[in-house]
Parts: C-alpha cells; sequence; structure tokens
C-alpha cells in the first residue's frame, strides 16, 4: 500500500479501468496548504481517501485529457523498467507495482499501455508474456530477459540489468541525434536565409538597380535571376524535396540493397561515419554483455544482437557470426572471421572467453566505445560551430555582395 504522506500514488485494485486524474487542493493537519494530482475512481472517493490522510479537501477537479494521446517512446519504456526496478525490490507486489508506476508522468498512451498490461496479469498472464502481447514496445531482448528472471525466481535482479541496458542505449542514441543534427542544422540555416534574401530581400534592391541606367555585374545578374525563378517557381524546390524524401524513406524499407549501400556510405562520413561504426559496436558490446547476465545462450542471443547493432553492415555480420558459433567456433574467431570489428573487441571477448569471464569484458568494451562516442560528439560540436558561422557567413555574405556591387560600380564611375 502506498505512503499516507503520498496520496497522489494511492490506487484502488477494484477500479483499475474507471481512474481518472483529478487535480486538488487542501490543507493538512498543521493548516499548510497542500496540492497535487491522484489518479482515483471518482471525486468522492479521492476526497474520503484525502480525509483519511488528515488533508481536509478543499477544490477537487477532473485533468483534462489531452487532445492528442503522445506516443510511447524508447525512453518511456526504459523509465518503466527502472521504476518496476525499484518497486519490486522494495518488496510491492506485482500488480500494485504497476499501478503505481502507471500513476506517474503525464503521458496518457503509457498510462493505457501499463492499464492493459496489468488487465493480462489478472487475467492470469505471467509478466513476460504480458510484456510480449506488445512487442512495438517491449522487444525481445526486453521479453527475454523477463521471462528468464521470473523462471529462476531473479525478476528483480533481471528489471534491473533491463533498466541499466535500456538507460544507456537510450543515452547512446541521444549522443547521436546530437551528432547528427549539427550538420543538419548548418544545411537548413543556409537555406532558411538563402530563401529569405531571395525571395523578400533582393527585389528591394531589384527596384534600386532598374533606376541606374547601366550595365549590372555578371554575379549580380545571376542572383537577381535566381530570385525571379524562386519567386515564380518556389514550389518546384519544396516538391523536389518532398518527393526525394519520400522516395528514399520507401527504398530504405523496401530495399535490403539500398539499406546496405546507405550504411556503408554513412559510416564513410568523416567523424559522423566514425561516431556511427562506434556505436554500432558499444550496442553490440552492451547487448551480448546483457544477454549472457541472463544466461541466454550465445546463439540464442545472437537474434536480439544483431538487432541492436542499428547497422544493416553490422547486422549481416552478426547473422554470419550466429552461423559460424552454432557450428562450433570460439566467439572470437568468428569476430575475426566477420572482419568488421576491432582488434581490441576480438582480443577482449578472446580473454573474456579463457577466462570465463566474457560478460564482464564485454560490458567494459561497450563502456570504453560509449566514452569513445562521447568524445567524439563533443569534438564535432567544437568544429561543427565555426562551421556553421563559416558557411552561413559565404552564403549570406555572397548574396550582400551580389547586391552591393552596382553601388561600388556606380561610385567608381562618379
Amino acid at each position: 500500500m502506498a505512503s499516507p504522506r503520498n496520496p497522489s500514488t494511492l490506487k484502488t485494485p477494484s477500479a483499475v479501468d474507471g481512474m481518472q486524474t483529478f487535480k486538488w487542493e487542501g490543507v493538512n493537519r498543521n493548516g499548510v496548504k497542500i496540492k497535487g494530482e491522484t489518479q482515483a475512481a471518482n471525486a468522492n472517493w479521492l476526497r474520503a481517501t484525502l480525509r483519511r490522510q488528515g488533508i481536509n479537501p478543499g477544490r477537487i477537479v477532473k485533468k483534462p485529457k489531452p487532445l492528442f494521446k503522445p506516443a510511447i517512446k524508447p525512453a518511456d519504456i526504459a523509465h518503466f523498467a527502472r521504476q518496476m526496478t525499484t518497486m519490486m525490490k522494495s518488496g510491492v507486489p506485482m500488480v500494485q507495482s504497476l499501478q503505481m508506476v502507471g500513476g506517474g508522468g503525464d503521458n496518457v498512451a503509457m498510462h493505457d499501455l501499463i492499464k492493459k498490461i496489468i488487465q493480462d496479469i489478472e487475467a492470469g498472464a505471467s509478466f513476460g508474456n504480458a510484456l510480449g502481447r506488445h512487442p512495438q514496445y517491449f522487444d525481445r531482448l526486453f521479453v527475454n530477459l523477463v521471462k528468464a528472471g521470473e523462471q529462476a525466481g531473479t525478476l528483480e535482479t533481471m528489471l534491473e540489468k533491463v533498466a541499466t541496458y535500456k538507460e544507456k542505449t537510450e543515452a547512446l542514441k541521444s549522443k547521436i541525434k546530437k551528432a547528427v543534427m549539427y550538420p543538419v542544422i548548418v544545411i537548413v540555416a543556409a537555406v532558411v536565409v538563402s530563401s529569405i534574401m531571395l525571395i523578400w530581400v533582393i527585389p528591394q534592391f531589384k527596384e534600386v538597380f532598374s533606376s541606374f541606367g547601366a550595365d549590372l555585374p555578371a554575379f549580380t545578374l545571376m542572383v537577381i535571376g535566381m530570385s525571379e525563378w524562386l519567386q515564380a517557381y518556389w514550389w518546384i524546390p519544396l516538391a523536389l524535396m518532398v518527393i526525394i524524401g519520400y522516395v528514399f524513406k520507401t527504398a530504405l524499407k523496401r530495399s535490403t540493397q539500398f539499406q546496405r549501400f546507405v550504411d556503408r556510405m554513412i559510416l564513410k562520413i568523416p567523424i559522423i561515419g566514425n561516431i556511427i561504426n562506434l556505436s554500432s559496436i558499444a550496442r553490440f558490446c552492451r547487448t551480448l554483455s546483457t544477454m549472457f547476465s541472463a544466461g541466454v545462450p550465445l546463439v540464442e542471443s545472437m537474434d536480439s544482437v544483431a538487432g541492436s547493432t542499428g547497422n544493416s553492415l553490422y547486422y549481416d555480420a552478426t547473422m554470419r557470426m550466429k552461423s559460424d558459433t552454432a557450428q562450433g567456433l570460439q566467439l572470437n574467431v568468428a569476430m575475426q572471421t566477420a572482419q568488421i570489428f576491432p582488434n581490441m573487441v576480438v582480443q577482449m571477448t578472446r580473454i573474456g572467453e579463457e577466462s570465463g569471464r566474457l560478460e564482464e569484458m564485454l560490458g567494459k568494451a561497450a563502456d570504453y566505445y560509449e566514452e569513445q562516442v562521447d568524445d567524439l560528439v563533443d569534438t564535432l560540436a567544437k568544429q561543427i560551430e565555426p562551421l556553421i558561422m563559416a558557411v552561413l557567413g559565404v552564403v549570406v555574405g555572397g548574396l550582400v555582395v551580389a547586391m552591393y556591387l552596382p553601388i561600388f560600380k556606380l561610385g567608381a564611375v562618379v
């Protein structure tokens, strides 16, 4: 049962489906005004509950539902795993832990998902099976580790491993997104500034130049021509961007060869390619280490490990390694055969296999490459800032020079 000092976490197990969120205000025994949000079956039940806790309730209103249901993000699942770990380690029963976790946060979609999980468990399903019915949110690794924990009686330990794995994976993804966003910012900024100049600013100069009665420099004529074309046919580049984006996205989903080509090209991009490469290695090591710690056999682990790498080249290499290890090859030999992993990872894997500490060695390798990714992202941030200034300076400065060249020419003639 929830602590009486925190009414916002109180639940009624019989009313899971009819829960509503209420905002309330009241005064406690010391005369201090307090307020909060609590899930309850109805306002009367909440009012009675607050009184039992020594709070004299005042205003109680139903919290309005959002117009759009927010999406459930991987970070929400990581947070869910960590909260469930804390609850289960504290000795709180499974269903009550889910109710308390479902009552926190503002994500309505997450609340609904937890309600469905509670319904499945109350209908007789295990926690692992209940999670497995929502594969779009709980991947095979998550479900398999939970099932292994339930069978071995170590669910709290497995949940903690899942929570740690999810948190580290999401932190790594966040660093990669940060690295990729910098070049995008440069391109978008240059396009926006150039468009504003060409559509609204340069036409003003054109009217001034028309009264000069002299030939304009070729550079100025070119920029004016670009401005006139963009004003008349602005929809063409916009349509091209939409079409190219749609075709690229569709081809990426439907064509395995195109996806491999794109992944190969990404790895060749300076700095960013190295970040993606190191992050794939870190994910490989982190996932395999987590699977080993759960006692999952090597061959069975490879499917989850391959899917976690985030790159089709590493996916293919991992699946080849699965075939090799199934035939009796050691993991480090299979990694050498794949010819895609750094020598350091291969050597640490060999040491781990020979010493019986493979989980520990893979975890250390994952930590090392995650730190490398972090350092590269910081380096990219430092290098991209002057690049942004240089690109914007060339683009905007070029347009400004084109507009002022006729004025300089007229001044020289005078």
